[in-house]
């Protein structure tokens, strides 16, 4: 196959002739015409320019330009598609790409769930009572309720309560009189974490 640089290179070899001396003559810079000849893209000047003195190179020489300058363009393009050459997708679904999505889809479900579990376990437990009305306060008697979770255990001040097992409890309170009467409820879950509320009459 015929390559623009090789032909043009023959051509000065042929004629005993430096490329520093050609430079002179077609006030061309070396640079270009070596570039030229060894197919260095790199050093390429301008397209325009490029063409041009790929033209004036060969007529030089006598070599028929047109012919020259359709072997450069092709030798030209053929270099850019090896130093840019198309990527095409590689990626496949195959049995061990999927084994391993698998594996790694479990395991962050696994995770999410060891994760809740530990947040659940650590947090503090959900309190709610059901204060009486001052009526009942002033009766000096009244049935105290609450709701807490199943697992928790439930203290009044310093006695023990019972919870079923939908979180609630209960418990007959008597004030006594001329003092102040304080009520502490502390909801303790299985880890040690406490929710505690208190109320004074």
């Amino acid at each position: 196959m015929f390559k623009a640089s090789s032909i043009l290179k023959k051509a000065r070899l042929d004629r005993e002739l430096g490329i520093d001396e050609i430079s002179k003559k077609l006030k061309i810079p070396s640079k270009y015409l070596r570039a030229i000849e060894e197919e260095d893209s790199k050093n390429y000047p301008q397209p325009p320019y490029l063409q041009l003195f790929v033209k004036e190179y060969a007529d030089f020489f006598n070599l028929n330009s047109k012919d020259i300058l359709s072997f450069f363009r092709r030798d030209y393009r053929e270099s850019l598609n090896k130093k840019s050459p198309r990527k095409h997708s590689t990626f496949f679904i195959t049995p061990q790409k999927l084994f391993k999505s698998s594996i790694l889809i479990l395991f962050l479900i696994l995770f999410a769930y060891l994760f809740n579990q530990y947040v659940s376990f650590h947090r503090p437990p959900q309190l709610e009572i059901s204060w009486p009305s001052m009526e009942d306060v002033k009766k000096g008697e009244f049935l105290l309720k609450g709701k807490t979770d199943s697992e928790a255990t439930i203290r009044l001040n310093d006695s023990l309560l019972i919870v079923d097992d939908n979180g609630n409890f209960s418990k007959q309170i008597k004030l006594l009189d001329n003092q102040t009467n304080k009520i502490i409820i502390t909801a303790i879950s299985p880890s040690g974490a406490t929710t505690i509320l208190e109320k004074e009459y």
